[in-house]
């Protein structure tokens, strides 16, 4: 956006031009453009996942692990080979799995999951969060993990963990606005697509 200090005299014809027509187009689009979002995302409904979402759910992971390094799987899975992942959620306790409806259509989906199966962790879980393909920016993942935090908000769980593969620069703003804080990095931990990859790790705290 062009502003007086970007090299333009702000009483120069040029500017009064950039003012009159520039400035007001650059308003109504914001307008416009949040409009739509606010509309887009008013027919939104978040609810519990349903083993009828199944495959609509390999769906959207499978496009992230053909086209993207953000998940470490390499093979897109079957309905049936996602079955068991689907399983480890329930209606009560600290897993639980968030589908984001538009018009009955999952357009995303955020969990919390095990992060180790050792005992001493049972009270740490680690999130999953995804977008369709094509709702990206659009506040849904903000939606997800809002109603996924309230949901196990009375849970027996102390930590909650995040990683998420960099650079990432949307997933790094959605965990920021959790409360999420960055523990460490592992360098080059995951090769997919000819090369490797670092993973960000981040934690909050149940409540912050």
């Amino acid at each position: 956006m062009l502003t007086p200090s970007a090299g333009l005299e702000y009483s120069s014809p040029a500017a009064q031009i950039v003012r009159e027509y520039y400035f007001p187009v650059i308003s109504a689009s914001s307008r416009l453009l949040n409009k739509g979002v606010e509309c887009f995302m008013s027919d939104i409904r978040i609810r519990a996942a349903r083993r009828t979402d199944l495959p609509r759910l390999t769906e959207i992971y499978n496009h992230y692990v053909v086209h993207t390094p953000v998940t470490f799987d390499i093979e897109p899975y079957s309905v049936e080979g996602r079955a068991a992942w689907f399983d480890q959620f329930s209606e009560s306790g600290r897993y639980r799995l968030l589908v984001a409806d538009q018009g009955r259509v999952v357009v995303g989906y955020a969990g919390t999951t095990r992060f180790r199966p050792k005992a001493a962790y049972e009270t740490t879980v680690e999130t999953t969060v995804y977008c369709a393909p094509g709702t990206e920016g659009r506040g849904i993942g903000t939606r997800l993990y809002s109603a996924l935090f309230e949901a196990i908000a009375t849970e027996d769980v102390h930590r909650i963990l995040a990683g998420y593969v960099l650079p990432n620069p949307a997933s790094a703003a959605l965990h920021e606005r959790f409360g999420f804080k960055l523990v460490g990095v592992f360098s080059e931990n995951g090769r997919k697509l000819e090369r490797y990859w670092d993973v960000a790790w981040t934690e909050r705290p149940l409540r912050v």
